[in-house]
């Protein structure tokens, strides 16, 4: 049978010449496609020694380097399961995973070896390196002793690649199981519908232990046989200064901001780039116009999860349609969308609903939770994605929010996101963010949480004034606070349970 193993198809497309550069990085090494090769090789063989049962999950909570992506590569070589988390996690959540995901190898930071080795010791795990951002580290040491030849494992494409957990802002995390066909389908659907072509560049400048960073910016690079300018951390001015050199950049709303707050960023630096993507967290309409305006670019939004890939962008090619901003564009090639009330009918065009999907890159379900699994497909196979949106008359899909997000205020429901929408039009309003908390008399109502921009004095009292005069009453926020930031995780998504949690007890 064809081997289905996501590894195998990346390595495919490596360039004929394997002594091309690979990755450059931001501290002027280079690596060489045959370096990639050579290195995922010695991995794999190091997992291969451990005699490994079938599908074992490799947990891996490092920095961002190079040898941490080659781990990555080296894991799918090796025909196991690769579990990234997010460098921000402290011990409870640590020791959370290990107990869920009861992973064979731990590989950590070496400076948290003793207590990250402790739990996982204690857990049973048997195996456990360290991984450091400048190439030190048990896991390369014991590597370094292992042939660089290395047959790849031979996988279906139902079998494993991944379990990404979920940031568990509602209970605790789910571990979503993605196989190699999920993967691989998702990456060649983006190849052809971003217009990847010979010759470009990606500036990597987002974590890898996301979706985004890990599956959409690299397996785009690398099935492209692509040179990618790696950042270990996102710098306004290192980026700028790659940007001549490269065509492709992916980032989170938040570094759209930090780049536009760069004098150094004009239309002279962007001459040679060829597309800019943003996702993870709502762009606001504010930078995409701005955007626009200083570099003359237009960005392109798109729509993904944690279990699905990506599922809708706007269009790459101008035939196809324009790219709008506030929407996230059409579903993938491949992938089915549709917008359901709560019984479970079909909604019509720009009725608000929740948003059902379906196709090749939609997860296998929630690791050990068959029960939460069947809970989130309907009866006819659609996975139920927990995001409120509609379809609009032109096609395009719109996010209106989290269904968990949703405010019922005296029995009408209020969607955050479009207050938030009237919110940051007003004068001097940077951001905002509505949650709804406990009332005594409506069951929940609003309360809007801003940012105002520099140099600007906001009145709480006058933000809700001015939208009196915009929207129906059940609408208005009850209150507004003005603060100096939000709370928000690693991807620049807006922690609204945080907020919840800090004004529950308002109308107590």
């Amino acid at each position: 049978m064809k081997n289905q193993n996501l590894f195998a198809a990346l390595r495919a497309a490596f360039p004929k010449d394997l002594d091309q550069v690979a990755v450059e990085t931001d501290d002027e090494l280079a690596y060489s496609w045959r370096d990639l090769d050579r290195a995922t090789a010695m991995m794999a063989n190091l997992l291969a020694s451990l005699k490994l049962p079938a599908g074992s999950r490799i947990a891996v909570q490092v920095e961002k380097s190079v040898e941490a992506m080659m781990l990555y590569l080296a894991t799918l070589r090796a025909g196991c399961v690769f579990l990234p988390l997010n460098t921000a996690y402290q011990s409870a959540e640590i020791e959370y995973f290990i107990a869920n995901a009861e992973p064979a190898v731990v590989v950590c930071s070496p400076k948290n070896f003793g207590w990250v080795s402790k739990i996982a010791f204690q857990a049973g795990t048997q195996n456990v390196f360290t991984l450091g951002d400048d190439r030190t580290g048990s896991l390369l040491d014991r590597a370094a002793q292992h042939s660089d030849r290395h047959e790849v494992a031979v996988l279906g494409e139902d079998d494993l690649a991944a379990i990404l957990y979920t940031s568990g802002t509602t209970g605790r995390s789910k571990g979503a199981m993605l196989t190699h066909g999920n993967l691989l389908s998702n990456a060649q659907v983006l190849k052809d519908y971003w217009g990847w072509v010979p010759g470009d560049v990606l500036i990597h400048a987002l974590p890898i232990f996301h979706v985004h960073g890990l599956f959409v910016a690299l397996h785009g690079a690398l099935l492209n046989g692509s040179k990618m300018i790696w950042l270990g951390r996102f710098d306004p001015k290192k980026v700028i200064a790659a940007m001549p050199r490269a065509s492709v950049f992916m980032g989170v709303p938040t570094l759209y901001v930090r780049l536009l707050g760069e004098t150094g960023l004009t239309r002279e630096a962007v001459r040679n780039m060829r597309l800019f993507i943003a996702g993870s967290a709502p762009l606001l309409i504010e930078t995409f116009n701005e955007w626009r305006e200083r570099t003359g670019h237009t960005i392109l939004e798109r729509y993904g999860m944690s279990e699905t890939i990506m599922l809708t962008s706007n269009p790459y090619r101008p035939e196809q349609g324009d790219r709008r901003g506030g929407t996230v564009g059409f579903p993938l090639p491949g992938v089915g969308l549709r917008i359901r009330d709560e019984q479970g009918n079909d909604l019509p065009a720009e009725d608000i609903g929740g948003i059902q999907v379906r196709g090749p890159n939609v997860f296998k379900g929630y690791w050990r939770m068959p029960e939460k699994t069947a809970e989130e497909f309907t009866a006819d196979g659609w996975f139920r994605t927990g995001d409120v949106g509609k379809v609009d008359g032109l096609g395009y899909v719109h996010i209106v929010g989290r269904s968990k997000d949703l405010i019922i205020s005296g029995g009408y429901n209020v969607y955050p996101a479009e207050i938030e929408g009237f919110i940051n039009e007003l004068p001097g309003v940077a951001e905002s963010a509505l949650v709804g908390v406990p009332h005594p008399d409506f069951g929940e109502v609003g309360v809007a949480v801003v940012i105002a921009k520099p140099g600007a004095k906001l009145e709480p009292e006058a933000v809700v004034g001015t939208l009196k005069a915009k929207l129906a009453n059940f609408k208005i926020p009850k209150r507004c606070f003005v603060v100096d930031e939000l709370p928000r995780n690693t991807m620049g998504k807006v922690q609204k349970n945080l907020l919840r949690e800090q004004y529950k007890a308002l109308f107590d």
